[in-house]
């Protein structure tokens, strides 16, 4: 799949979720180092991952959008570019 061509790649939405994400890994660090229990440091980090799922899928659903956009303006097909997303998704989990 191409990237964006006319636009940021990533724009500050991405990367606000990202920056969240981060937050999220800097606080099971702490609990981490304060000893928190078990149980909460594996909840802020399925948290975390959660977050990161969302944050793959939504990168991968705006630029396929664009790339299906500019695919349809030059006449051509959508159908390998959904199929290159499915598969970035797929090797993401």
């Amino acid at each position: 799949m191409e990237y964006i061509k006319d636009q940021q790649r990533y724009g500050q939405e991405t990367k606000n979720r990202l920056k969240r994400i981060e937050g999220q890994v800097r606080g099971v660090l702490k609990m981490m180092e304060e000893e928190k229990d078990c149980k909460d440091v594996i909840t802020q980090l399925s948290a975390a991952r959660s977050a990161m799922d969302r944050a793959i899928g939504y990168i991968v659903a705006k630029n396929l959008e664009t790339c299906i956009r500019e695919a349809q303006e030059e006449g051509g097909s959508a159908e390998e570019l959904i199929n290159e997303a499915v598969q970035m998704i797929v090797k993401s989990r």
